[in-house]
C-alpha cells in the first residue's frame, strides 16, 4: 500500500519526519505560513508543496493523502503560555481549522502532537452548554484534549492518546508531549495498527 502524508501546521517538520520514518510513505505536502519556518521546510523537504496559511486553503483542491499530521500551536494551552485555552481566534484555536481540513481530506489516519497542557487547558466548547449539564461542578469545564478527541469522534475517528516525555527517548529533560493516534472507524481495521 502506497502511503502519502500531508502535514498541517507543520512547524519544523519533526512530526512528519517521524511519521514517514516509522510508517513509511512519502510526504505529499506541508502547510505553514511562518516565513522562517518556510525557509526550514524548503531546506528540509525540497520540492514539497507548501500550502501556506491553513485558514485560507481550499482543502477540496488539495491532493488527497492517507495520513494527516498536525502539531498545532501550543501557546494558548501550554502551562508556560497564556492559558487562554483552545478557542477560535487564538493561536491554539487553529485546531478548529485543522479539524475542518480533516473533515474534507478524509484521511485513514490522523496523528496530532501538542504539549501536556492540552490535558488541563480549557476548551471553550459548546459541548457542555451549562456548568452542571453532566453533573460537574461549575468550576469544571471540558478540557482541550477532550475537545480535540470529541471533534475527531464527530468526524468518524476513534483515537488513542499518550503523554511521552523527551526523557523517555533518552533526553536529559522532561518536555512532555501529547500524541494522538486517530483512525477512521469505518476504515480498514488495519489502519489502527498502520
Amino acid at each position: 500500500m502506497s502511503r502519502t502524508v500531508g502535514s498541517i501546521a507543520t512547524g519544523y517538520g519533526g512530526l512528519d519526519a517521524a511519521a514517514t520514518a516509522v510508517l513509511g510513505g512519502e510526504l505529499a505536502w506541508v502547510a505553514d505560513n511562518d516565513p522562517d519556518v518556510c525557509k526550514i521546510l524548503e531546506d528540509r523537504f525540497p520540492g514539497i508543496l507548501n500550502l501556506g496559511d491553513i485558514t485560507k486553503v481550499d482543502w477540496a483542491a488539495v491532493p488527497p493523502v492517507n495520513i494527516v499530521t498536525a502539531g498545532f500551536p501550543c501557546q494558548d494551552v501550554s502551562v508556560a503560555g497564556s492559558r487562554e485555552g483552545l478557542q477560535s481566534g487564538n493561536r491554539s484555536g487553529l485546531w478548529l481549522h485543522i479539524a475542518h481540513a480533516i473533515s474534507i481530506l478524509n484521511p485513514a489516519v490522523v496523528i496530532v502532537e501538542n504539549v501536556r497542557g492540552l490535558l488541563s487547558a480549557r476548551a471553550h466548547s459548546p459541548v457542555e452548554p451549562c456548568p452542571v449539564c453532566v453533573g460537574d461542578s461549575p468550576a469544571r469545564r471540558l478540557r482541550a484534549l477532550g475537545a480535540v478527541l470529541g471533534q475527531l469522534a464527530d468526524l468518524g475517528f476513534d483515537a488513542e492518546w499518550q503523554v511521552v516525555s523527551a526523557a523517555d527517548a533518552g533526553s536529559c529533560h522532561k518536555r512532555e508531549r501529547v500524541f494522538i493516534w486517530a483512525w477512521q472507524v469505518a476504515a480498514d481495521p488495519g489502519c489502527r495498527e498502520l
